[in-house]
């Protein structure tokens, strides 16, 4: 979010700031930002679970739980807490944990408990020795519901008699507000117990949206009355049973007008409400809640294997790398979300389980070679959503592209901006490269041509809106004082200032994003003649040449023997060493003479902790390594990087990035990468300090070995030559050798390992399909 920053400029709401807030010691322009994520509470601190289905998410404490601490947990549905407390006891008293773990696909929790020592009295007789009853629970989302089984099973030599009680809630609280946003006004919740098996709540919100949390048991507990059920279980010696919650989420509007004409922002919701997936599903009332959770979870598993059919699949030297692509696999098909026109990778979760449009395009772009369905999926759902009009309290002009879309309360009712927002500077550009790159690799003229009108439109809002004064560069200033102050992907509020630390004044120009521009001029120009506008193709070439030069001539500062991060209203140099100028290699606009002074910076000791390269280096006026942008350290930055030293052939530069970002994967749980972390030096037997309140999993972090491992394999997919190439191949040290199953080119699919001998590199096709060309060059 970068992308992600809706607004949510991870910002530690701590004591010392609201002191120094309260008394005057913070500048005026240096509040907290209007929506930033308190973190009284860090999310590391306590293993928390993660689970994910079209646009239902559920954050769940390691037992399966909901609600036994503050913080974010719960089952989520269009950015509202439709379930707020889930919690499961036996004699009132919480089960022991054994064991809990995501199965490997995401598709389900898997969580081993036993009973404690239980005592039915006051007396000192223990009634219940621990670790008699085995519990079994597995829970998974499937369209629009939460599905949980509780298994049990007697080890003990006696019958035992025992009381399971679930206790749940739904406090229906908007995601801006579990995230840190106060509310004054809300809508009425009510409750009530439909059935001997049913208890439903109901919130009818100021947004005139009725939401529903419909709780069934199965079988029928001895009790239940809203928001507790009990049952009673007799288990004979050896003997197991299972029960089963089930939780749908629904909502409709409370009334019947006849809809007006879609804008292209509503466009977005209907596109997702629409879509497979999305909406909760009532199953037939004849089918015990066992038979309903089976199909379920059969058609849940069908659904797995479908998306994820045909895809590149990678088996290297390394157990431990293999684990992690096999989570960023799960977590990124686990984020795609079904719309009408393709999948959408999700940005992440808990904050930002919603189209972003800036994290789907880079996710998109760094998984092209494994899956193009989601350069597709990201380029026609953009297209659709693209503004048409000028409307400034959603930062929106015609062309530009989708920076996110919100469907909670406060979004719908203009609490916040971000229902349909467009303020995003980079998102357009990047909208554009996509386009060419998804072209390249797969030659789909088809979707190109359907999509270019908006790409055209793209193109206009470069030239008119996005370059504010005519002087070639594309700048921001926010158009509305709800909006985001700052618009390209480090977003935060404090995130773009000068060498002295004072706040850079609009409008801005940043680095990474006049690379943007370029690569996305160049690359429609290859469009544009493919379609037969050669006069656009020429007048782009051209602006893209003009650009490169005088890019250089603005940004290039000697003094820091880089890239300026940004030039200010004012033209000023914004003179502060950042990862941004790793954008720039990334898009081939710095000049060939810059790039080795661009990776010296990137990876010396201010820049480079030893786990990858820092936002801003160490020394600048507003390093902080604890905050989100001005020092932590992001693996899709990181990603974008390498990519851009090998492209200036610095293999062994991007290889030493690939390295560190491996062993920082080491030390999180299931091998998953998260949003970013902390930009603290590296030290000997410590591993890297993770971030608060930092997403996981995040789809472009899930998305960024893919990338790491196509960098340094100089990995290119030409389809119109129809040719695979290596261009100058290295592998870190961690990896002896790498297999590349189902590499697709057209029609053509091959099997290819790379196997390092010292310092190079061979190349074997072990099975081709096809009539595609694979080479390497060195």
């Amino acid at each position: 979010m970068a992308a992600q920053d809706d607004a949510a400029h991870l910002h530690a709401d701590t004591s010392e700031e609201r002191t120094a807030s309260k008394f005057g010691l913070l500048d005026a322009d240096e509040n907290l930002p209007q929506y930033h994520i308190e973190a009284q509470a860090s999310l590391v601190e306590r293993p928390l679970r993660a689970l994910k289905y079209g646009e239902a998410f559920a954050v769940l404490d390691s037992y399966g739980d909901i609600g036994w601490y503050p913080g974010p947990e719960g089952l989520y549905f269009q950015d509202t807490r439709y379930l707020s407390r889930l919690a499961l006891t036996i004699e009132d008293e919480r089960p022991m944990m054994l064991s809990s773990a995501i199965q490997d696909d995401n598709g389900a929790l898997s969580v081993d408990l036993t009973t404690p020592d239980i005592r039915l009295d006051a007396g000192d007789e223990t009634a219940i020795p621990r670790e008699l009853i085995a519990i079994e629970r597995t829970k998974f989302l499937f369209k629009g519901a939460c599905y949980d089984r509780i298994g049990l099973r007697n080890y003990d030599t006696r019958r035992r008699h025992l009381r399971i009680g679930v206790t749940f809630d739904a406090d229906y609280r908007d995601l801006f507000e579990v995230r840190g946003s106060d509310r004054t006004n809300r809508g009425k919740r009510t409750v009530e117990r439909r059935s001997d098996t049913e208890v439903q709540f109901r919130y009818a919100g100021l947004d005139e949206i009725v939401r529903t949390t419909s709780v069934h048991f199965g079988p029928k507990p001895h009790t239940l009355e809203p928001g507790k059920a009990e049952f009673v279980v007799e288990l004979a010696p050896g003997a197991n049973t299972s029960l089963f919650i089930r939780v749908l989420c629904q909502s409709h509007r409370a009334y019947t007008s006849a809809p007006g004409p879609e804008k292209a922002g509503e466009a977005a919701a209907a596109a997702l409400s629409r879509a497979a997936g999305s909406l909760a599903e009532q199953p037939d009332r004849r089918l015990s809640e066992g038979r309903i959770f089976a199909r379920a979870y059969r058609d849940n598993r069908r659904d797995q294997r479908q998306i994820t059919a045909g895809i590149t699949t990678i088996i290297s030297s390394n157990d431990q790398f293999n684990e992690g692509l096999c989570r960023a696999t799960a977590d990124l098909y686990m984020l795609a979300t079904r719309t009408q026109e393709g999948i959408y990778p999700f940005a992440g979760i808990p904050w930002y389980s919603t189209v972003f449009g800036r994290d789907g395009i880079i996710t998109a772009m760094m998984a092209l070679w494994i899956d193009p369905n989601f350069g597709k999926g990201v380029l026609r759902f953009l297209a659709a959503t693209q503004a048409k009009e000028v409307d400034p309290a959603a930062d929106a002009q015609p062309g530009k592209v989708l920076h996110e879309t919100r469907r909670g309360e406060m979004a719908m009712l203009g609490e916040v901006p971000f229902r349909h927002y467009y303020g995003t500077i980079d998102g357009t550009p990047l909208f554009l490269m996509l386009a060419a790159q998804y072209h390249e690799v797969t030659g789909d003229l088809d979707t190109i041509r359907a999509i270019w009108p908006q790409l055209k439109l793209a193109l206009d809002w470069i030239d008119t809106y996005g370059d504010r004064d005519g002087d070639g560069f594309v700048e921001y200033a926010r158009e509305t004082e709800q909006g985001l102050a700052n618009q390209g992907w480090k977003d935060s509020h404090d995130s773009i200032f000068h060498a002295n630390g004072a706040m850079a004044k609009g409008p801005i120009a940043l680095c990474e994003v006049q690379g943007y521009v370029y690569a996305a001029k160049r690359g429609a120009a290859r469009l544009a003649s493919l379609l037969g506008e050669d006069d656009l193709s020429v007048r782009l070439s051209a602006a893209a040449n003009t650009l490169r030069e005088n890019f250089d001539k603005a940004f290039w500062c000697e003094e820091i023997g880089t890239y300026a991060l940004a030039l200010d209203g004012a033209k000023r140099q914004c003179a502060v060493r950042s990862s941004n100028t790793g954008h720039a290699l990334f898009t081939d606009i710095a000049l060939p003479e810059r790039a080795p002074k661009v990776a010296a910076q990137l990876l010396s000791n201010d820049g480079f902790n030893g786990w990858g390269i820092r936002t801003i280096a160490k020394g600048e006026a507003r390093y902080n390594p604890m905050s989100y942008h001005n020092g932590s350290i992001w693996p899709h930055d990181n990603a974008i990087c390498a990519l851009g030293l090998a492209r200036y052939g610095l293999k062994d530069e991007a290889a030493q990035v690939f390295e560190g970002m491996f062993d920082t994967s080491l030390y999180y749980d299931q091998k998953r990468l998260p949003e970013l972390f902390c930009g603290f030096m590296r030290r000997r037997q410590r591993g890297p300090v993770s971030y608060p309140v930092a997403c996981s999993p995040q789809a472009w972090a899930a998305a960024a070995p893919f990338a790491f491992l196509a960098a340094c394999l100089g990995l290119e997919l030409d389809h119109a030559r129809n040719r695979i190439r290596f261009r100058n191949p290295v592998l870190p040290r961690f990896l002896e050798a790498v297999e590349l199953f189902n590499l697709k080119l057209g029609d053509s699919r091959a099997d290819i390992r790379l196997h390092r001998h010292g310092h190079d590199v061979t190349v074997a096709v072990t099975r081709r399909v096809g009539d595609m060309q694979i080479s390497m060059l060195k």
